[in-house]
């Protein structure tokens, strides 16, 4: 019977040691800008490459990348972060008057990034879903991007496609019911195939979910993608799954690419929003390959 449909206590236990043991291999960095400290993690120290710089999505964590870490770090340095208001990182306060709260957080993921990398440091720059808005509009700010990589990035602007309405979690009345409403949430949103919605994926959706204190939605939704990864130019990598609920991927990926040379679009057979958990190792080929081309 697969996971998603029972509660197998063994299987969460081991998912969270699996989890325990990836984190382990990271070179943790706590880093503060403006009273707001940021976990920064590094898995990887090959320093003959650009390093890599990966954003989670919404209501996520640095665990959103978990089977990407080890292909994507074998190479060069991989830096990922809880960004502001998620996992281990502080939450954001109230931003000066006048401020918009996504200025105040680019400011400080962008200082905390560029204290860790160095400011004149070129770096190849990804994100996933509302990580992948914010790092066009970190990387739109900060130049000296190489190269981009994004997964089911927000900001498009486009229609989503959602099927089934999210369930809150927290106003489950008891963990029975909070764990089946995420375990909903993963096969609305996230995940296409039921069968990829295993104990691992639930760990990283419960924790992830858990530690989130900042509201991204509306950030995702807003637009402004386009005209980011246009002020950023060079190569770019974009990724969304077939049956990714967020958009309509085809069409949207045509339109992207549409007169622009640099930029490679591709939509991954049978997977969802997730896709680089769902189709792990088609992901890891392809940014591999992608990167490698770009130094070619």
């Amino acid at each position: 019977m697969p996971y998603f449909s029972t509660y197998e206590p063994r299987a969460e236990a081991e998912a969270v040691r699996l989890i325990e043991r990836v984190d382990a291999l990271a070179t943790h960095h706590d880093v503060e800008h403006g009273g707001v400290r940021v976990r920064w993690r590094r898995f990887g120290n090959d320093t003959s490459n650009p390093p890599l710089v990966l954003l989670h999505g919404g209501h996520g964590s640095w665990m959103h990348w978990l089977r990407n870490i080890g292909a994507l770090s074998a190479g060069r340095s991989l830096w990922l972060p809880d960004m502001p208001g998620f996992n281990d990182s502080d939450a954001m306060p109230e931003p000066a008057p006048g401020q918009p709260m996504l200025d105040a957080f680019l400011d400080t993921l962008g200082a905390t990034l560029d204290s860790l990398v160095g400011v004149e440091t070129g770096i190849d720059l990804g994100g996933f879903s509302f990580g992948g808005l914010i790092a066009s509009r970190l990387g739109a700010r900060r130049g000296r991007i190489r190269r981009m990589v994004l997964m089911g990035s927000g900001g498009h602007g486009t229609l989503r496609r959602m099927k089934a309405d999210m369930i809150n979690w927290r106003a489950a009345a008891d963990r029975d019911e909070e764990r089946a409403a995420l375990l909903h949430n993963l096969a609305a949103l996230m995940l296409h195939e039921k069968s990829s919605i295993d104990a691992l994926a639930f760990a990283i959706h419960d924790i992830s979910c858990h530690g989130t204190r900042f509201r991204s939605k509306e950030i995702s939704q807003s637009g402004g993608l386009q005209s980011a990864l246009d002020t950023i130019g060079g190569p770019q990598l974009l990724v969304w799954g077939e049956y990714d609920v967020t958009a309509d991927p085809r069409p949207l990926v045509g339109e992207l690419v549409r007169d622009h040379p640099l930029r490679e679009g591709t939509v991954i057979d049978g997977a969802g929003h997730w896709v680089q958990f769902e189709r792990a190792d088609e992901v890891n080929a392809r940014v591999l390959r992608f990167l490698a081309e770009a130094r070619a």
